[in-house]
């Protein structure tokens, strides 16, 4: 499954943010000294994915598509909105989905996106 694009071809709108996130085991000895492991070899990436000024199928796809992989449990393909990289696992941050329904053509909602290995 792959996260559903808007009407435009776009997955994310202007205010959005990507944010490469690090793991670091630290080992503490009884000297007092430290040992540092990284937990995965590269970053994971993280999306705050503002959308605005959705119609009601782009609302309902997006509702649609959190359902469907079962929010946070399931896992999907996401396109990277800043270089196009297609990131093959991620899945939501959390287990709902604010959708707001204003006027007509005025939907809204905030998703945090993570890739996962």
């Amino acid at each position: 499954m792959t996260f559903p694009a808007l009407k435009t071809g776009a997955v994310a709108q202007y205010g959005s943010d990507r944010t490469p996130g690090f793991s670091t085991q630290v080992f503490r000895f009884v000297d007092g000294s430290e040992q540092r492991f990284p937990a995965y070899g590269a970053a994971l990436h993280r999306w705050a994915i503002r959308l605005e000024l959705l119609d009601e199928s782009e609302l309902s796809a997006l509702g649609d598509f959190f359902v469907s992989v079962g929010g946070r449990a399931g896992s999907f393909a996401f396109t990277d909105p800043w270089d196009g990289t297609v990131y093959a696992a991620c899945r939501f941050d959390a287990d709902e989905l604010a959708l707001g329904f204003g006027d007509v053509a005025r939907g809204s909602s905030v998703v945090t996106i993570s890739e996962i290995r």
